[in-house]
């Protein structure tokens, strides 16, 4: 193993794995020990694994604080989906999964497809920071988003404030339809959450390195394994270029 790698992603002798706690698909439990369990964390610990180090987790609830945590020394990978404002910032591998991003409304929208969401007057809830709330932000033209904290508190906000829609990944919008009654998730996407492991940007021979460890791992079924392993063969979609 190069020492420039290993100098720049655990100097330490150890992998300080940064992980959103808020993405219940990536995420799926918890240890006695509070350690995070899921796709994501087994992304990381078999990164540490081909680096010969061990992982340690450093959670975060969001993505947008795993995000902000690039500016001090408290990760050296962050778990996180891919998205512009972020890559100012934070330099990332391809993706190892992907995600669809739709919609849900509620039984009295006539809301038949993704384009009726996007009219003036319509009110959308969405995850504060979350890649498609990013996204959300370049691309509408005329809705009006509002931003809860979280997945949970998202959904509280769609709830109590009656809002036209819910933004959020497609498998866990079908698992929220379940729970409000007559709530219908649109067909199509209007982007796709591609979630990649990001490193501090002046580590040029760690990004590459990373970056030759997703596609690898990604081609060889491991990511697929992972996924199958933690419940989410279905719902989590191998990552692609």
């Amino acid at each position: 193993m190069d020492k420039a790698i290993i100098d720049q992603l655990a100097p330490n002798g150890v992998l300080r794995a940064g992980v959103n706690l808020g993405n219940i698909l990536l995420v799926t439990d918890r240890t006695e020990a509070g350690d995070p369990i899921g796709v994501s964390p087994d992304m990381a610990r078999a990164l540490a694994d081909r680096l010969g180090v061990s992982v340690q987790y450093v959670t975060y609830p969001s993505p947008g604080a795993v995000a902000d945590a690039v500016a001090g020394d408290n990760w050296d990978i962050g778990l996180i989906a891919v998205e512009p404002k972020r890559a100012e910032t934070v330099t990332f591998s391809p993706a190892y999964t992907e995600i669809e991003a739709t919609y849900l409304v509620p039984e009295s929208s006539g809301a038949v497809s993704l384009e009726d969401i996007d009219m003036p007057g319509m009110r959308i809830a969405v995850s504060d920071r979350s890649a498609y709330d990013l996204y959300l932000s370049r691309t509408l033209q005329n809705a009006t988003l509002l931003r809860g904290e979280g997945l949970a508190g998202t959904v509280d906000l769609f709830v109590a404030e009656e809002l036209d829609a819910l933004a959020g990944l497609r498998p866990a919008l079908l698992e929220n339809a379940k729970e409000l009654a007559g709530a219908r998730v649109l067909d199509g996407r209007f982007t796709t959450v591609r979630q990649a492991i990001g490193v501090h940007p002046e580590n040029t021979e760690a990004a590459k390195f990373v970056a030759d460890f997703v596609h690898t791992v990604r081609t060889d079924g491991t990511v697929q394994g992972l996924i199958d392993r933690h419940g989410m063969t279905g719902r989590l979609n191998v990552g692609t270029d």
